[in-house]
Order: C-alpha cells, then sequence, then structure tokens
C-alpha cells in the first residue's frame, strides 16, 4: 500500500496523505520523478515496461520514474526510483531538477544525469522493466511514430537531449 503526501497548488505539502488510486480534491497533487541517464555517447537508456504492468504495458519510456511516497524528498524519490527499477545507486541529495512539468494531478520533477555503464550491471525490477537500451533522440522519436514508446511530445524528447547539461531555457 503505497502512501503520498499531498501538496497545494504552490507545491507546499499540506497535512494530508492519501493511499495510491484514491481520489484527491481538485486542490491537492502529487509530486513525480523522472530520471534520465545519458552515456558518453549521448544516447539516453530507455526501458520497456512489462507486459502486465498496468499501463502503457509493453511500451518503451525514458530512464525511470515514479511517484514519490510519503515522506520522501524529490531527490530522495529520484534515488529510490533509480535504485527500485535498474539496480543504480546514484546520490541526488545535492542536485535540483532540471525542470518540473506541471500536470493535472502534480508536480513531475526531471533530473538528468551523465552516467556511463554497462547495461550488463543493472538489476532490472522484473515487476516494472522487461528490457533496457541505450538510444538517441532520433531512435526515441522513431519509436514515438511507431506507438512503440510512451507518447511525449516530440519537444519534451529533444529537450531532455539538448538540455541535459545546464539548467534553464536558454542557450549560454
Amino acid at each position: 500500500m503505497e502512501k503520498w503526501d499531498l501538496y497545494n497548488k504552490h507545491r507546499n505539502k499540506i497535512a494530508k496523505q492519501i493511499t495510491r488510486g484514491d481520489d484527491m480534491a481538485s486542490d491537492e497533487f502529487h509530486l513525480v520523478v523522472h530520471v534520465c541517464i545519458f552515456n558518453l555517447k549521448g544516447e539516453m537508456l530507455i526501458q520497456q515496461r512489462q507486459p502486465f504492468k498496468k499501463g502503457w504495458s509493453n511500451l518503451w519510456d525514458i530512464t525511470c520514474g515514479g511517484s514519490a511516497i510519503a515522506g520522501d524528498t524529490s531527490q530522495q524519490a529520484a534515488s529510490r526510483e533509480l535504485l527500485e527499477e535498474l539496480g543504480i545507486h546514484y546520490n541526488f541529495e545535492k542536485m535540483r531538477p532540471q525542470f518540473t512539468i506541471n500536470f493535472e494531478r502534480g508536480f513531475d520533477d526531471y533530473y538528468l544525469i551523465d552516467y556511463d555503464f554497462n547495461l550488463n550491471e543493472l538489476t532490472l525490477q522484473t515487476e516494472e522493466v522487461q528490457a533496457v537500451k541505450w538510444a538517441s533522440k532520433e531512435e526515441i522519436l522513431k519509436l514515438i511514430e511507431l506507438k512503440k514508446f510512451i507518447p511525449y511530445y516530440e519537444s519534451i524528447i529533444a529537450f531532455l537531449f539538448e538540455g541535459r547539461h545546464q539548467y534553464g531555457s536558454i542557450r549560454l
């Protein structure tokens, strides 16, 4: 039973928690995190969701992501999700997310990191992940076109690749 802290529209934590799947009031929101890992070639690590995973079954997705559980900071949630899904230990405590996307029910923090390693070193979470691979921006966009990748906006995928080395939306 996964518990979530709830936030108001200004991202201030309110004194309320819910169990995943419970209804939230229209002025209540929760926190989600995504991590995108890039190798030295500039490719992103992507994962394929299990066929029995509820929502987006069998589709490819960015490196990892999930909801923050009660008590998690954004950074703790990013570390936990990366460890749970792929067996990667990474400390996000001194980082801010590169950007946050507001969605209907919450806030989605994105962390973009360069981290090169051998795919054989990963420990995939069998409940969620069936496969992983490195992919270029063009390969991901092609998978989206073929409906084999979660249907992110193409501009978001491009921004993940282009914005990974700096904060903000202006090239300096």
